[in-house]
């Protein structure tokens, strides 16, 4: 494997901290959260209004749909695949290693070099996705506050409904579109 996972990450950490600057002055800078609310409430907020669950599911698995594309065309998927290979190949051998301490710990190091090229290889989608998933993770509060938080399935609330729900269909999405 090249050196594809190289590179700076920079632009993701200033994407991801100008996300939480936005989050924080959400309330504060009225123009940031009455744009998102004139965008978001005749579309998202229609379906919400229209059928809680079936608006929701449909938006969640828009949203997935987009994130997906999103990661499949902005991975270097041959780059991620070569290299989940050689972790699957490292694993093997580390289980081959299991009773010899030493070896096994000199091969725990080698994994561990695989995470900061894992993350770099994946994050590049964070530069398109950060700053809408954060505005649309703000106007899912405010709008289920104002609905007065109610829960799908009679126990979940709307983080929960979005978490299982987005599980399900990335995990779909990604077999389908066969995303690493």
């Amino acid at each position: 494997m090249d050196n594809n996972a190289k590179g700076s990450f920079i632009p993701i950490i200033l994407v991801m901290a100008f996300s939480l600057i936005i989050a924080s002055y959400w309330d504060t800078i009225p123009f940031i959260k009455e744009g998102v609310h004139k965008v978001l409430d005749p579309s998202a907020g229609f379906l919400l209004n229209w059928n809680l669950t079936i608006g929701m599911l449909i938006i969640v698995f828009a949203i997935t749909l987009i994130t997906t594309l999103i990661q499949k065309y902005t991975t270097d998927q041959k780059a991620l695949r070569e290299l989940r290979q050689e972790q699957k190949l490292l694993q093997e051998e580390m289980k081959k290693y299991k009773d010899h301490p030493e070896k096994l710990n000199e091969l725990s190091k080698k994994q561990f070099e695989f995470i900061p090229k894992t993350f770099k290889l994946t994050s590049r989608g964070i530069l398109f996705t950060g700053i809408p998933f954060i505005l649309f993770f703000r106007w899912f509060y405010d709008t289920f506050a104002t609905m007065g938080d109610p829960k799908f399935f009679g126990v979940l609330s709307w983080l929960w409904f979005y978490l299982i729900s987005t599980v399900i269909f990335s995990s779909i999405l990604r077999k389908v579109l066969k995303v690493v």
